[in-house]
């Protein structure tokens, strides 16, 4: 089964990705899951506005996400940092700068993801709102990418519109 249809999100809605990764960061590697989900955001209709690499650094990854959310970012979408190695640091920084988690969201990648590998199970990704912005942790592969992405495109302009303040349902 292929990839669900994506939403088209309305042109003014500024999205940043944020890759989290220290052998990117080192040039070590190319950044294929940053791309790939600029990508996707873009198909959806997201204006990617920003693209940056940041190590596996707890303050670094927070530095980012503040200043995206001070920026008036609508969206930012992460990829990287979700697993279980004590470098992955991801969901604790978004936490910190979240004000509130939005859990259907994790919740639906990591059941789309378990669909495909019983290691979607330890992703441990989280979405959330931190003043205007909705920020989405993806995982760090470009596969797991292209099969949550499906899963999230459909509400995000609705997500992004009630967070403005549109309350129409």
């Amino acid at each position: 089964m292929g990839p669900r249809p994506l939403v088209n999100l309305p042109r003014a809605m500024r999205c940043a990705v944020l890759t989290v990764s220290t052998s990117v960061a080192r040039q070590k590697r190319d950044d294929t899951s940053g791309e790939l989900l600029a990508r996707r955001a873009e198909e959806a209709g997201a204006d990617v506005a920003a693209m940056e690499v940041v190590p596996d650094d707890f303050s670094l990854i927070e530095d980012r996400l503040f200043h995206y959310v001070d920026e008036g970012y609508e969206l930012v979408f992460t990829t990287g940092g979700t697993g279980l190695t004590p470098d992955d640091v991801t969901p604790e920084a978004t936490r910190h700068v979240i004000d509130r988690e939005v859990p259907g969201l994790a919740e639906a990648m990591r059941a789309e993801s378990l669909r495909n590998t019983p290691m979607g199970a330890l992703s441990r990704g989280l979405a959330g709102v931190a003043a205007g912005t909705l920020i989405v942790n993806f995982p760090g592969s470009p596969k797991a990418i292209d099969e949550v992405f499906g899963v999230v495109a459909p509400v995000l302009a609705h997500a992004v519109a009630t967070i403005r303040g549109d309350h129409r349902h």
